[in-house]
């Protein structure tokens, strides 16, 4: 859990709970209930500035594993770059994912990606995306249909399967967990919808 690790990469640095609060821009009682495990969805910026202060990576941090959508390769550590994090997208109804450059996270060539999203729900749980998950998305404007997109609705975020049938104008916006229907669009509500990119791979919290 990310609580214990923090707590003990803290210490072996000899840190205060003030001193890295002041590093990364918050009050000792909130690094305090992030390492008692209170505050478990620490915000995307916080978790990177606590990477940094802890000379760690956000990955080692969160104890995140690398899970992969078909033709994820491994990391190449030769050829690592940074990815903004932009912000939260829904697996679930769509919310506003609002964009945050001031957070980066470092990955490895292998990864055709040009930003990512951090998970806020379950309803994608069938593709193994969970709440908190980070999501590596392609920017593209269009994907095949199955394959998992970011999505924009009406200036909100969504993750979902796509099914575009253009000659019947329709969208079906497909979760991955029983509890949720699709979302379907039709007609001019076409015009209010817009793919971010497709998903191609994802680091899931160990769990």
């Amino acid at each position: 859990m990310i609580s214990n690790t923090l707590k003990s990469l803290r210490k072996k640095r000899k840190m205060t709970l003030e001193e890295l609060a002041d590093a990364i821009g918050t009050s000792r009682q909130t690094i305090h209930r992030y390492e008692n495990g209170v505050i478990t969805n620490i915000p995307p910026d916080k978790v990177v500035a606590l990477a940094r202060a802890l000379e760690t990576t956000p990955a080692s941090l969160m104890g995140w594993e690398e899970e992969s959508f078909p033709g994820f390769a491994a990391r190449n550590a030769d050829e690592a770059r940074r990815l903004p994090i932009l912000g939260q997208i829904s697996c679930g109804q769509p919310i506003y994912a609002s964009e945050d450059r001031d957070s980066y996270i470092t990955v490895g060539g292998e990864i055709d990606a040009d930003f990512c999203l951090l998970a806020n729900g379950d309803s994608m749980v069938g593709a193994r995306i969970y709440d908190g998950d980070l999501v590596f998305i392609k920017s593209q404007e269009s994907v095949d249909n199955g394959q998992i997109a970011a999505v924009i609705i009406n200036d909100e975020a969504t993750l979902k399967r796509v099914y575009f049938y253009p000659s019947e104008g329709k969208l079906v916006l497909s979760p991955e967990n029983p509890r949720y229907a699709p979302l379907v669009y039709v007609g001019n509500e076409l015009n209010n919808i817009k793919i971010l990119g497709k998903a191609v791979a994802f680091q899931s919290e160990i769990r």
